[in-house]
């Protein structure tokens, strides 16, 4: 017999026709805010803001003397310090755009050089055959040529979510939004299947017209970052009151102990000069006073003048406010224009420092390294996990699977191989025979060729590669092995009418014109149970017999093989001889089927997954198997990767159905004792996972079809498998490129290590604000001197603490994590011992530091050269204690795996440099002076104490 292909799709060299003549399918992203733009959004921040008019200011009383050192280093330090965000949002940027691409690399079957191979998305041209299932995303907009109880969902553009669609014209909707036979580039199939002639690829789409910009950030504020926000906002109120505090005793200390002298026409001047700055800077300060009263537990909502009020507008409040008090001031002697009312430049310029010293107390104590620490170790751990097969499309996940404690997971694909092949085929007209041109066996070859979504690519053919339903490509292959090409009677084959799988079905059917037979037949396949109920005869080699006669044996098998764990699929059909219809509304109807036999499929477990798996349970990590599969597969697969045990019983597992009718009080009970949940429907996990999560559970659920959506949405974690639908992708928060547990477990670790990572850049950087807090506080106040000047501590606080939170982010993750049990999800993120730690080194440091100051001393002075010793001496300190923090919660010594983390010794490096560079070379930028070798070595060595005493404490620890 002639076979003629009904498609033969295009040639290479149409492709590339097509791709010149009507381009690429890729959406042209939204044009971007111009770099500089970008930048200048860095000095928003209110801080920064301050900084400014400080060195403004500063710049004017430079002018004056003529000295411009200082207000250098003040501008330096704050182009470095925006200039830093800059960089690495700018680094977050590509991050994001290289993982949102992933989408375009999504595969797709199509038919070229007329044969079925799969490529990616961004490589379908115009003219392209591409072959659609149940469950796929539309990569472009065309024309059906094929559309089989096709049903798509065009919510993303017209917001109906279901559409059916059809080739014949008489059955075409006249008031649809868009044509019955025309598929478009972002819908969905949900049910059905189809074949699409391409005839717009990318930005000509319909959704290429109408996308705007997206993101896969979804904005939702996490625990971890509620945590942060709090731990912030505290330490903004601290550190704002107590610059208040020092602003105050400077001047008064200056008032009655300092060298000028003023009058009260003086004081009433700078009087309406603070008054009036401070209207100018109610967008900092109020909303400062705003979190201490959220602290407290008295939330109270701010102004919406204040909120969302213009910097101008205060600005023009506070230009109003110093012309009203200084025209009131004039009635009592207050002259703005007469030179006496105002204090002389030199006095001006030690007000405005001491202004400084209060902004930078604030500076010091805002963790503004802290948002920069957690979204660097967010994308680094997203790259990372990346190349561990662990595709993450949103943010927050990373962390979150570190807080998971359950893990509802689907069978197929994740625990096993997933390289489905045929164990046993129990025909009854076959009997173990190989396949023949027999009557009997064209209805098999038939049968398995027609009634089928599942595709074979050919394209090397000493791999042949299964496209589709794994289970009905494991018996293409059946079929291959035996010299049988499915694509020849699937083509020769005229499709009627079909019926899809479907959960609820739970059989597929197909009404075609045979050629084999010359006939009209009905086939069906699917749960055997439910095909065999639907049969009266049964098709054996002595020809038709009772069906019932055959039953025992039929279900002795069954149960045999899904003891092993084996899937297994029962087939029927029916000779056509009358004109009845055999469909009717998504049901099989008048149908008189012969039951064929079934087959053993088997889908051996992963060699990887029983240690994943122990892996999980001994981090205090439940795992639950949720399947569609029988009781007793799914037991045989639990008991393989060790979930399942002898002591189990009837309160470890449920069927979808007696799961359905438990109140939620009983459900919620035994949710807690569950292993396993089999013949589970979609609304069976989604509940499922809502009853975890009303038992304080944090939940993972894996998924790879479109019914896994409602559950994967609302898990904690979603995680898609990478061969699963789109509409699973969609959902999900991180995708699984290789299908495997293990990947799971990885991530598990990932998350715990990041939220670890985190804790020691808190550590290390609460360690620092507690020490410089008190040090500039209190040597500000007793000292003639300031101990650190702004740009030393813009160095320490912007800078240094920039670089550690790379080098801290960039840890690699630590395997010892999976011996803990999971966090609990109220706890704070400062622990017990990392208060300790914070407060007794930060105290600890004070003390040094303070003692140095007073050995530095001479009659009060001290001398620039000790000065820079001292400055040195400090950072150094803060450069041990990073050691420290980066063992903190590891258990073994801050030099280990120290050649595993690069990104940590460049970071250490660049520090080192960076302090030696300052103090030979600052200047009076940084009011240093070069220091000797003997010093460097003495300070170098001597600081290091630090380490060696938490090196000690570690060992006695361990």
């Amino acid at each position: 017999m002639e076979h003629k292909k009904h498609y033969t799709g295009l040639s290479n060299e149409q492709v590339l026709e097509s791709r010149n003549k009507y381009g690429e399918n890729i959406l042209t992203p939204p044009e971007r805010e111009p770099l500089w733009k970008l930048f200048l959004e860095k000095f928003e921040d209110p801080i920064i803001r301050i900084l400014l008019i400080a060195a403004f200011l500063s710049l004017g009383i430079s002018f004056v003397h003529m000295e411009f050192a200082e207000t250098i280093g003040i501008f330096c330090a704050i182009l470095l310090a925006t200039g830093v965000a800059f960089w690495f949002e700018m680094d977050a940027n590509k991050k994001f755009d290289v993982l949102n691409k992933v989408n375009d690399d999504t595969l797709y079957k199509v038919i070229r050089n007329g044969n079925i191979c799969e490529i990616p998305k961004k490589e379908i041209v115009v003219g392209d055959i591409v072959i659609l299932g149940t469950g796929e995303e539309v990569p472009a907009d065309g024309e059906l040529l094929e559309a089989v109880s096709l049903q798509i969902d065009e919510s993303c553009l017209t917001g109906e979510p279901i559409i059916d669609k059809t080739t014949n014209p008489a059955n075409f909707h006249s008031d649809a939004t868009y044509p019955s036979n025309w598929a478009m580039r972002g819908t969905k199939l949900m049910d059905g299947h189809g074949i699409l002639e391409i005839k717009k690829v990318g930005d000509e789409t319909e959704f290429g017209k109408v996308a705007e910009k997206a993101t896969e950030m979804s904005g939702e504020e996490t625990p971890l970052n509620k945590q942060l926000d709090k731990l912030a906002k505290f330490i903004g109120v601290v550190g704002f009151a107590l610059a208040v505090l020092t602003f105050l005793a400077l001047f008064v200390k200056d008032l009655f102990l300092g060298e000028a002298q003023y009058t009260i026409i003086q004081l009433g001047s700078i009087g309406i000069v603070i008054l009036s700055a401070s209207i100018v800077l109610t967008k900092v300060w109020l909303p400062i006073i705003y979190d201490s009263f959220e602290l407290l537990g008295n939330e109270k909502e701010l102004p919406k003048s204040v909120e969302e009020g213009s910097w101008f507008r205060w600005i023009l409040y506070g230009i109003g406010t110093f012309v009203i008090l200084a025209a009131a001031g004039y009635l009592f002697g207050i002259n703005p224009l007469n030179s006496e009312s105002w204090v002389s430049l030199d006095v001006a310029g030690r007000i405005l420092q001491y202004f400084m010293v209060a902004v930078t107390l604030i500076v010091v104590a805002v963790p503004e390294g802290l948002p920069m620490s957690v979204t660097l170790s967010l994308a680094l751990s997203m790259r990372r996990m990346l190349q561990n097969n662990n595709l993450v499309r949103k943010m927050h996940a990373c962390e979150t699977m570190g807080a998971t404690t359950v893990i509802c997971t689907d069978k197929t694909g994740t625990l096993t191989q997933n390289q489905m092949q045929v164990y046993k085929a129990d025909f009854f007209c076959l009997n173990g025979g190989k396949l023949s041109n027999d009557e009997n066996h064209n209805i098999i070859k038939e049968s398995i060729s027609v009634n089928s979504t599942a595709y074979l690519d050919y394209s090397e053919p000493s791999k042949i590669k299964t496209l589709g339903n794994p289970t009905e490509a494991a018996l293409l292959l059946w079929l291959h092995e035996q010299g049988i090409n499915y694509l020849d009677i699937r083509e020769d084959s005229e499709v009627i009418e079909q019926l899809t799988f479907s959960t609820e079905r739970k059989f597929m059917a197909s009404l075609i014109n045979s050629p084999l037979l010359s006939k009209k037949v009905l086939y069906v396949k699917g749960a055997p149970e439910i095909v065999l109920s639907k049969c009266g005869k049964i098709l054996t080699e002595q020809g038709l017999k009772d069906a019932k006669e055959y039953n025992s044996i039929i279900e002795n098998s069954l149960t045999q093989y899904q003891n092993q764990a084996m899937r297994t699929l029962g087939f029927a059909y029916e000779i056509i001889e009358d004109n009845i219809d055999r469909f009717e509304n998504g049901k099989l109807v008048n149908s008189n089927l012969v039951f064929l036999g079934v087959t053993a499929i088997s889908d051996p477990v992963r060699l990887d997954v029983p240690s994943a798996v122990t892996k999980c349970l001994n981090a205090g990590i439940e795992v639950k198997i949720v399947t569609g599969d029988t009781p007793g597969t799914a037991k045989e697969i639990g008991r393989q990767i060790g979930i399942w045990n002898d002591s189990d019983n009837f309160h470890n597992i449920i069927t979808g159905i007696e799961f359905e009718n438990l109140s939620d009080e009983e459900a919620l009970k035994r949710v807690q004792h569950l292993k396993i949940m089999c013949r589970a429907r979609p609304t069976d996990k989604q509940r499922l996972v809502q009853l975890l999560q009303r038992n304080g559970s944090v939940v993972a659920v894996t998924g790879d079809g479109t019914n896994d959506a409602p559950a994967l949405n609302f898990a904690h974690v979603g995680l898609s498998m990478g061969s699963g639908t789109s509409v699973a992708k969609e959902a999900s928060d991180i995708t699984l490129l290789d299908d495997s547990f293990s990947s799971i477990t990885t991530a598990v670790m990932w998350g715990r290590s990041l939220y670890q990572n985190i804790q020691r850049f808190i550590l290390f950087q609460l360690t620092i604000n507690v020490a410089a807090l008190i040090i500039v506080f209190l040597g500000s106040i007793f000292g003639h001197e300031l101990p650190l000047t702004v740009t030393q501590m813009l160095w320490v606080n912007l800078i240094m603490d920039t670089f550690a939170a790379g080098a801290l982010a960039s840890l690699p993750p630590n395997l010892r994590v999976m011996d803990n049990k999971p966090r609990k999800n109220e706890d704070f993120i400062i622990t017990p011992s990392m208060r300790f730690n914070i407060l007794f080194v930060g105290f600890s440091f004070v003390i040094i530091l303070l003692g140095l100051l007073f050995y530095f001393s001479n009659n009060g002075e001290v001398s620039r050269y000790d000065l820079s010793r001292f400055f040195t001496i400090f950072v150094m300190l803060q450069f041990w204690n990073m050691f420290n923090a980066k063992a903190f919660a590891s258990g073994k010594s801050a030099f280990h795996g120290l050649n595993k983390s690069i990104g940590f010794l460049i970071v250490a490096f660049v520090i080192l440099v960076g302090q030696i560079l300052i103090v030979e070379f600052g200047g009076e930028v940084f009011r240093t002076v070069p220091l000797t070798l003997k010093d460097w070595a003495v300070i170098i060595g001597s600081t290091s104490f630090v380490l060696w005493l938490g090196e000690i404490i570690r060992a006695i620890k361990r």
